[in-house]
């Protein structure tokens, strides 16, 4: 072997040890890997909570959390009528127990309507010790999952200590840990051996090149013996039968059995809230700056309500950027807005930050500036065809009722 294959063989080792190895490799979910317009203008994540951080194995841990399915929704997304709720792990760490949207339990997808919002409630039991970084997400038909907030959960306790009982429809508790799985082994083994045997089969004689001048000379005749004709016919009367018979034995043997279920569940929207309508959005213009990553949108925003209101918060996309003074002006425990890692340390800038009056109508400019633009890859809208950002403004006032709009509007790249 030359010095030059030895080192390319080297640097092939190396990748393949980095690769294999790298310390970040767990760390996402493909969150970042969906286009920006989708991820800021579909499923819109807000008050996503989790029950706890360190459970043991066989604990409970329950999801919550709300979303709503922007208006704006892009054309060249299908529309929701086939969405199915779900976590994202780094492999089977939890057993997804029970599963709720407004409250109705739910085991299929489900067809979201356009303006709508929904409650959402996700019951996990730990299965593997370890820490993790869990999303609730929406796969979209024909669009792909749709990240909501991660959050890095430490699972404590050994792996043996784990059982899922399950009752089935004969009262029989079974344990899904070890159900069935000699007889899955045994099958696989079969299928392996009869596989095995016939490539074998054929493998023994000599291939490629003396079979290739056999062809070449008339002899292709001679390639395939009689005895290979009664094998392979065998085999083709042998299999079916195995699968048949294996079939009728097990519907003999389990009476009482459920189908993969299809249905489409139907679920309405959440009813608007009291205070909905009474705090008016309009995005006039909407900037992003690209070398200071720093994205500006122009709003005019009608107060209908009864009280002066102030802006809280601006999410787009899992990141949010928080109105400090607001924040520490209307403290609030349940937004859980201090362990969130995708809340920009700038917060949003507002330039009027005074709160707007009942009955007044204002121009105000929300400036978000922050690396997260980048890192999470949402910059990358300036590059879409449909270049349009998405988001929810969040509103709150003395009495701290809170009013959501959803905003969108076309962007403006600037390279200066």
């Amino acid at each position: 072997m030359t010095k030059t294959m030895m080192h390319l063989l080297g640097i092939f080792c190396l990748g393949l040890f980095g690769l294999t190895f790298a310390p970040n490799a767990v760390y996402a979910h493909g969150e970042k890997s969906l286009e920006p317009f989708i991820r800021m203008r579909t499923i819109q994540w807000y008050d996503v909570r989790w029950s706890q951080d360190k459970p043991r194995v066989n604990d409970e841990l329950v999801i919550t959390g709300k979303f709503h399915v922007a208006e704006d929704w892009p054309r060249a997304v299908p529309k929701p009528d086939a969405s199915y709720l779900n976590v994202s792990s780094p492999g089977p760490v939890f057993v997804r127990t029970e599963r709720y949207v407004n409250g109705q339990a739910t085991a299929g997808s489900a067809a979201l309507k356009l303006g709508g919002d929904y409650d959402f409630k996700i019951v996990l039991k730990a299965r593997l010790p370890g820490r993790y970084h869990i999303h609730p997400f929406f796969n979209l038909h024909d669009a792909g999952a749709v990240m909501g907030p991660g959050h890095w959960i430490e699972v404590t306790g050994v792996p043996a200590a784990f059982t899922n009982p399950v009752k089935t429809l004969n009262g029989d508790v079974i344990d899904m840990e070890t159900y069935g799985l000699a007889n899955g082994i045994g099958w696989h083994a079969f299928w392996f051996a009869l596989a095995a045997a016939w490539l074998l089969w054929w493998v023994r004689r000599p291939l490629f090149i003396p079979r290739n001048k056999m062809l070449q000379s008339g002899q292709g005749d001679a390639l395939v013996t009689p005895l290979d004709r009664a094998i392979a016919a065998g085999i083709l009367v042998v299999v079916p039968l195995v699968v048949f018979g294996a079939q009728a034995m097990t519907d003999s043997q389990y009476l009482n059995t459920i189908p993969l279920q299809t249905a489409l569940d139907q679920i309405e929207p959440l009813a608007p809230v009291v205070n909905t309508g009474l705090v008016q959005v309009k995005v006039q213009r909407a900037e992003y700056d690209v070398p200071s990553r720093s994205m500006t949108i122009v709003t005019q925003i009608r107060n209908s309500s009864d009280q002066p209101v102030q802006i809280r918060e601006f999410a787009s996309g899992n990141v949010r950027f928080i109105n400090l003074a607001s924040h520490q002006a209307n403290q609030d425990a349940n937004q859980g807005i201090d362990d969130d890692t995708l809340v920009a340390p700038q917060g949003l800038s507002i330039d009027s930050p005074a709160p707007i009056k009942a009955g007044e109508s204002r121009i105000v400019r929300l400036t978000g500036t922050d690396a997260l633009w980048a890192t999470q890859r949402l910059d990358g809208l300036i590059r879409d065809t449909d270049s349009r950002l998405g988001g929810l403004l969040f509103l709150i006032d003395a009495t701290s009722n809170r009013y959501i709009a959803s905003i969108s509007s076309a962007v403006i790249p600037k390279f200066d």
